[in-house]
């Protein structure tokens, strides 16, 4: 963990807008692009860091494996659709271990839970728990896109999730397609909840196509 906390640490913002997207999908959740055309398309753009972070399943690394890298650095990751109160949310993993039981036992048992919205938004997974199972798999949760979180007070959200070990918050985003109209908080608000209560602050361009 210790690791992927001082590399997430060390990123800057220029680095999320040139270097680095810790937010990408594949076909094996929500996305258009294989894991091999995505690290392609990461090495073509000269990327550093990328993490795969398909919703609800790790099945995406099965495929990363003897490929041809260069100087591109993959952290393992996933994103976990749950609910924390009356809130619905994306939570991100970083730095995981891919072979983590409570964590494989955590991932969707079939397709339409990592492809389908409707199914996706139905689960009855809870915040403090995939917070809880991210931890315990030695990786680095991270509250994905807060500022389309559909709460007023979202410094109490926030500080709530840290209470759970929530260790960071995604601002260095562009949000775009529907993200840029359901937008309930500033970038520059959340960046500030995020360094008052001393969290990591992490990006990524939450690529389905070949936005990387």
């Amino acid at each position: 963990m210790s690791q992927t906390f001082d590399l997430l640490k060390n990123l800057t913002e220029s680095d999320y807008y040139k270097n680095a997207n810790l937010h990408i999908h594949t076909n094996f959740s929500d996305g258009k692009l294989h894991p091999s055309e995505i690290i392609e398309l990461a090495i073509q753009k000269n990327l550093k860091y990328i993490s795969i972070t398909d919703h609800n399943t790790l099945k995406a690394y099965n495929h990363c494996n003897n490929l041809e890298l260069g100087e591109l650095k993959i952290i393992t990751g996933v994103e976990f659709d749950c609910w924390y109160k009356s809130n619905f949310m994306h939570i991100l993993g970083y730095g995981i271990d891919l072979n983590n039981e409570p964590l494989k036992n955590l991932c969707a048992k079939n397709p339409n839970e990592s492809k389908l919205d409707i199914i996706r938004i139905s689960t009855t997974r809870k915040a403090p728990e995939v917070i809880k199972t991210i931890k315990n798999a030695g990786g680095i949760s991270v509250l994905a896109h807060p500022c389309c979180c559909w709460n007023i007070n979202i410094k109490k959200m926030i500080t709530e999730l840290k209470s759970f070990g929530l260790d960071g918050v995604e601002v260095y985003y562009p949000y775009i397609r529907h993200r840029a109209v359901i937008k309930f908080h500033t970038i520059k608000k959340v960046k500030a909840i995020a360094e008052e209560l001393n969290l990591l602050i992490t990006g990524g361009t939450d690529c389905h196509n070949d936005d990387l």
